[in-house]
């Protein structure tokens, strides 16, 4: 590589320019941060939420945004959404599985409705978009296939270590494991990566009860760097693992979670 190739890498390291990428869950916290930044590095946001209202204010503060309003877990939305951006002449060349909701209760208290809520939209979500999002992207993989698309899922601490009162959410968020690390591994061909990354306590609307009084010693005690992540601090990662800088980077698993993880 030549200096001038050198320092024409370097000036873009990290940048999405030219990148196409979904992102669900978009209309607030991590999935709202995530759409700026990935905005301001040059890229285009395909936001996806079941809050049409909250996707409108995406819109009116980026308006190169794509916004699509409807249910993750609806396998014809997740094909309707993936066949529009392709009659606008946009190629898809990101995912970010971010939509989440939590329905918590004790293992023993836990109603079936409870668990099927949180299953169907983590884990049948994240399916039904990689699926979805896998197949453009593979059909339009052509020749060269060194970055033909980058795949993040959001996972959890606690899909490694489990949650109280959260089985549902503790199980899905394991499972995403399994969704990422098998698109990685079939994938790898076309020159799709696939990465999950497990958050830890980020300042989002989600984690408000765990963030209270009543738990916030014992879990600020637990974290390593001693205080919890704003949206901004995670999604940088995230962007990373989107760019070609994480050209080489594939079925891994990046912890985001300030040591909390850490066996101190």
């Amino acid at each position: 590589m030549s200096k001038q190739e050198q320092e024409t890498h370097m000036q873009n390291l990290g940048t999405l320019e030219g990148k196409v990428i979904v992102i669900t869950g978009a209309g607030q916290g991590i999935g709202r941060a995530l759409a700026g930044m990935i905005t301001d590095l040059g890229g285009t946001v395909v936001a996806v939420d079941l809050n049409g209202e909250a996707l409108e204010a995406l819109k009116a503060d980026i308006p190169t945004a794509e916004i699509f309003t409807g249910d993750v877990s609806d396998a014809a939305f997740a094909a309707s959404t993936v066949a529009a951006v392709r009659d606008k002449g946009l190629r898809l060349t990101g995912l970010v599985n971010n939509a989440g909701i939590i329905r918590p209760a004790m293992l023993l208290k836990m109603e079936e409705s409870q668990w099927d809520d949180v299953i169907r939209v983590h884990l049948k979500g994240a399916y039904l978009w990689t699926q979805a999002v896998g197949k453009a992207m593979i059909a339009d993989a052509g020749e060269s296939k060194k970055t033909s698309g980058a795949l993040v899922h959001v996972s959890s601490i606690a899909g490694r270590s489990g949650s109280i009162g959260q089985v549902n959410y503790a199980a899905a968020k394991a499972g995403i494991f399994g969704i990422s690390m098998t698109a990685a591994k079939e994938w790898a061909r076309y020159g799709i990566r696939s990465n999950t990354v497990s958050f830890g306590v980020v300042e989002t609307p989600m984690t408000e009860v765990v963030r209270s009084e009543k738990f916030r010693e014992d879990i600020l005690s637990r974290i390593a760097l001693g205080y919890w992540a704003e949206p901004l601090e995670v999604v940088r990662p995230v962007a990373f693992l989107l760019s070609d800088s994480a050209s080489y980077i594939t079925g891994q698993n990046l912890g985001i979670d300030g040591g909390m993880n850490i066996n101190i």
